[in-house]
């Protein structure tokens, strides 16, 4: 027991400290060239929130439906690859930012232990594990678990690493799968879902969109170009002034912003951004950030991940299209806000908004 509490002491110490060093960098950025820059001691201090919970079985939500006797299972018996983190898309993710900070800092503190738990959770088998689940409940994790998937799978493709080639196969046969009902799922949907969480369509569409360009595979290129029109083309005025509602980690207005800045051509894009959004183009705009409350309260420190996403589309925006540079001193102040709560954040918002502050911060 007095080892336990030691140990729980010390990593809460690590955490305070670690919470400072985030907190002090970010006021030093470079507002007009581009994001913070994330120093050595930064991505390590990041690097430990998914190796906390990476293998962290417990608490879980396993967000299932029981078909019998046989899904009353451990997460690490149904999900041997993805069982941490409190769920499996978090899971997902927490191993993306291991990835990320890996390739940014291949010797960041903690970076032996990231790769051990890479190569021992992606294998063929526990991947299999995942293939079987998902051909049995072909709408859990949809699309959020999905997409996130398919950026792990987009980040190891780019990672100039020994170990990325048996990563890389191990998950293939996977991220294959959910292009296949990626493309059976999008026709059957009559309507965009447009809230402010996991179900959003369009942010569900934006990381399967880099996968699919990276990897050419043209027939989820094709089906996620095709129902982004239907969907939103003719979206006009979206009412970004009602956002946020009070769990959102997601922007409807901006995640759609984010998506249609993918698919289409650059005079379409600036065209159809003036009727959809059109005082993202005044260099005054402004957004508050979300606040925050209660930081231990699951729900509503989803705020905390719409400052990360806001951030990433206001960046990725402006450094795509140079008018849009007004934007970046917004995505600076939202997350200025957030990111010195986040390393000493309780396991409600620990468990996953690392990956969305590494999204934010490292392009």
């Amino acid at each position: 027991m007095k080892n336990r509490l030691w140990a729980h002491f010390l990593s809460t110490a690590i955490l305070v400290v670690a919470g400072f060093f985030l907190s002090v960098s970010i006021m030093a950025a470079d507002r007009e060239t581009g994001r913070t820059d994330l120093s050595v001691e930064q991505a390590a201090n990041l690097m430990q929130l998914p190796l906390s919970c990476a293998e962290t079985e417990y608490p879980n939500k396993l967000s299932q439906t029981l078909r019998g006797a046989e899904d009353l299972a451990s997460p690490i018996e149904l999900h041997p690859a993805f069982y941490g983190c409190f769920d499996w898309h978090s899971a997902v993710h927490g191993h993306w930012s291991m990835v990320r900070l890996l390739k940014a800092f291949p010797n960041v503190a903690g970076a032996n232990q990231a790769r051990k738990i890479l190569q021992r959770h992606i294998t063929p088998a526990n991947v299999a594990k995942d293939i079987d689940y998902l051909r049995a409940n072909t709408s859990w994790e949809r699309p959020y678990g999905w997409t996130w998937l398919l950026k792990l799978m987009h980040e190891l493709q780019g990672w100039n690493d020994p170990m990325a080639g048996p990563l890389i196969s191990a998950l293939k046969p996977l991220a294959e799968e959910l292009s296949k009902m990626y493309i059976a799922h999008l026709p059957k949907l009559a309507y965009p879902i447009r809230v402010g969480e996991h179900a959003n369509t369009a942010f569900g569409l934006t990381f399967a969109w880099d996968y699919a360009v990276l990897f050419e595979d043209a027939p989820l290129q094709a089906a996620i170009k095709q129902r982004a029109q239907d969907f939103y083309l003719k979206d006009r005025n979206c009412p970004i002034s009602w956002e946020p509602s009070g769990y959102d980690f997601l922007s409807p207005c901006l995640e759609e912003v984010d998506l249609m800045r993918r698919v289409l051509p650059e005079d379409k894009f600036v065209v159809w951004l003036n009727d959809f959004l059109p005082e993202l183009m005044s260099p005054s705009f402004d957004l508050p950030v979300g606040q925050v409350f209660d930081r231990t309260d699951g729900k509503l420190v989803h705020l905390d991940g719409l400052n990360f996403s806001r951030a990433w589309v206001f960046y990725e925006l402006a450094e795509q299209y140079p008018q849009f540079g007004h934007l970046k001193k917004l995505a600076d102040r939202h997350v200025e806000y957030s990111l010195p709560n986040l390393v000493g954040d309780s396991y409600e918002g620990g468990h996953w908004l690392g990956s969305f502050a590494i999204n934010a911060l490292l392009p």
